[in-house]
């Protein structure tokens, strides 16, 4: 069993869920839902097919991982948010476009790569505009740390993609440093920097927000070397 954490990336708030977003959350994920387990994932078994995996941890109210899947189905997406409003709203978006090709968690992130996610099992990981806890006593909180970036380096496969964007600029040299001292990860970037833009990756509300207040956006992308 792992180790109990003691300091956590988020705080749980109680966030206004819509009624829509609840009629969602207990009619739709039956469908699209992953209940927590102490367990290694079949995602063969969970997508009832062998295909291209994708993970987006902390997908807010889901704009990219709902874009993503309702553009490319012969990829898997699975989703990893704690927060029930933005479930509910990416459940209702899934629904809509009726996609099969999408998956959804509900639990503390570093918990599911931990007990959920086998390794070397998936394709790509995208980690967008996490939390930058701002102030200085709180830094400790931030999700991209050593000991995440290593566990996710676990889960790729050899090849497989991590993709990152953060709207605040000390976080995204935090991110340069430990992604940067991760041996089994190389920069897709010439200079090991920042990269630009994906194109797949819509503008979230998050960097929206960071655009009117006048923030930049920096965007880091590494593949797991094939050792």
């Amino acid at each position: 069993m792992q180790p109990r954490r003691s300091i956590r990336s988020f705080v749980l708030r109680a966030g206004r869920v819509t009624i829509a977003q609840q009629r969602a959350l207990e009619e739709l994920w039956p469908a699209y839902g992953i209940e927590p387990t102490e367990e290694i994932l079949d995602l063969d078994a969970v997508f009832g097919r062998r295909a291209p995996r994708c993970v987006e941890i902390g997908f807010g109210a889901g704009e990219v991982i709902g874009s993503l899947a309702e553009t490319n189905p012969g990829t898997d997406y699975l989703g990893i948010e704690v927060h029930r409003a933005g479930v509910g709203r990416l459940l209702l978006r899934a629904a809509g476009a009726r996609c099969t090709n999408l998956r959804v968690i509900c639990r503390d992130a570093v918990e599911v790569l931990a007990r959920n996610i086998a390794d070397a099992s998936i394709d790509e990981m995208l980690v967008f505009f996490p939390d930058p806890w701002h102030k200085k006593r709180h830094t400790k909180r931030r999700l991209v740390s050593a000991p995440f970036v290593a566990s996710v380096a676990d889960k790729l496969r050899a090849g497989g993609c991590l993709r990152l964007a953060t709207d605040w600029q000390p976080y995204a040299l935090q991110m340069l440093d430990v992604c940067g001292a991760e041996p089994r990860l190389e920069s897709l970037s010439a200079d090991r920097g920042f990269v630009a833009r994906p194109e797949f990756r819509p503008p979230t509300r998050f960097e929206r927000r960071g655009e009117r207040l006048g923030h930049g956006v920096w965007d880091l992308a590494y593949v797991k070397r094939d050792t």
